[in-house]
């Protein structure tokens, strides 16, 4: 008799135990079932830098036609004391100067993506120059008491410019730009000749040089073939300040108290170009990192 009040206390632990078994087991597929309908968690946010602005050296070449023009035409008598004067009753009735082409090149940097600078230097090829003046020869008695001489000759420059440019955005890949620069000329006259139809005479001036301040506005566009390629077409007022022949000989035979001898002075040398240009970068461009990747549940 003592055996069976065991038994039974023996049972009813087991029974606890299988009851708390079960509950436990009910947990563990109720929640693996809960957290199934959850999508996973979410990838911590991934800091990216920025990219820096577009910056590095760069190459360029430049070709053009100038549109050439100058203020004034004028001598400079330099032997005045030997009794030669220049005629009073002297002007220009008409003068010119035909286009010259550009060609040049240079190195720049590009600070960012708005602004940039570069060294250029360039050589304007040789553009013809033609006057006529007109004047009273008081000395001249077997014909027109007015006399006119011709002047022809060439004229050429080496100019050396310090630019810089603001880029005013880019859209479809085209950045319009203005610029300003500021350098030298170095302006050469050649052939100068002096022809007087009338009076059988004329003259002629040796080579002469002149190197000034030379100063230029910029206005045009870009076009970014690659990101390491762009073409330029752009407009450019040019001041290339004034060129001067050396001494003029005048040989005109009707003037007997002597010839006056001087140089011909181009006052205020201008220019309107228009310049098809090419930069090469030097360095790529660094790209721009991907965004992160985001996971959708």
């Amino acid at each position: 008799m003592g055996l069976l009040p065991l038994l039974d206390e023996r049972d009813e632990v087991m029974g606890i135990v299988k009851l708390f078994a079960l509950a436990g087991a009910s947990a563990l597929v109720s929640t693996a079932t809960f957290a199934a309908d959850f999508p996973p968690a979410m990838p911590q946010p991934q800091y990216v830098q920025a990219p820096a602005d577009t910056g590095g050296w760069y190459l360029r070449g430049d070709v053009g036609v100038g549109a050439q023009s100058f203020n004034s035409f004028d001598f400079t008598q330099t032997n005045v004391a030997s009794g030669a004067v220049w005629p009073a009753s002297w002007r220009i009735e008409q003068k010119d100067i035909k286009d010259a082409t550009i060609i040049g090149g240079g190195i720049g940097y590009q600070w960012n993506n708005w602004f940039r600078v570069d060294a250029t230097i360039e050589y304007r090829g040789a553009a013809g120059f033609h006057a006529l003046d007109r004047f009273f020869n008081p000395f001249f008695f077997s014909g027109p008491r007015f006399n006119t001489n011709q002047y022809t000759a060439t004229k050429t420059e080496l100019v050396a410019l310090v630019n810089g440019y603001i880029d005013l955005g880019t859209w479809w890949c085209i950045t319009p730009f203005v610029g300003a620069g500021f350098g030298v000329a170095y302006n050469k006259i050649e052939h100068f000749r002096d022809v007087n139809v009338i009076a059988g005479g004329g003259g002629w001036a040796d080579t002469g040089t002149q190197t000034n301040f030379a100063w230029a506005l910029h206005a045009g566009a870009a076009y970014k073939v690659t990101p390491g390629f762009a073409i330029e077409l752009s407009y450019r007022y040019l001041n290339l300040g004034k060129a001067q022949t050396g001494l003029l000989v005048n040989l005109d035979p009707t003037v007997v108290s002597g010839n006056p001898l001087a140089p011909v002075t181009f006052n205020n040398l201008q220019s309107h170009d228009i310049m098809l240009s090419m930069r090469w970068m030097l360095q790529q461009e660094v790209p721009m990192p991907p965004p992160p990747l985001m996971r959708k549940g």
